[in-house]
């Protein structure tokens, strides 16, 4: 049996071609990743992957609309979101494909 740290992923992806990764794929990205309130991710879009995001607690806003533990969100190629956390929150997030140099910042 072996254990890590999610704190020592990067930014909580623990799957994918990251360094260190627990299993260096580019098939999957999976993230657990957590917001203090307030915090913000600048809207982005992907041109390959489909991203989804599962909000286990907390509340955040994405494309202005509020999410709240127990909602799955699903961002297909080529749509935009942002993120800001209207409380502290975890959400799960997984890409599929894990593709590299896929985040693109909206203007």
């Amino acid at each position: 049996m072996e254990s890590y740290k999610l704190e020592d992923m990067v930014r909580g992806w623990f799957i994918g071609n990251f360094t260190p990764s627990l299993h260096q794929t580019n098939d999957v990205e999976v993230a657990i990743q957590k917001y203090k309130a307030g915090d913000y991710e600048n809207a982005h879009f992907h041109k390959i992957a489909t991203e989804y995001t599962a909000i286990v607690m907390g509340e955040v806003e994405m494309n202005g609309k509020k999410y709240e533990a127990g909602d799955i969100i699903i961002m297909r190629p080529n749509q935009t979101t942002d993120l800001k956390a209207i409380s502290d929150a975890i959400c799960v997030v997984v890409k599929i494909p894990g593709a590299n140099n896929d985040k693109y910042l909206s203007e």
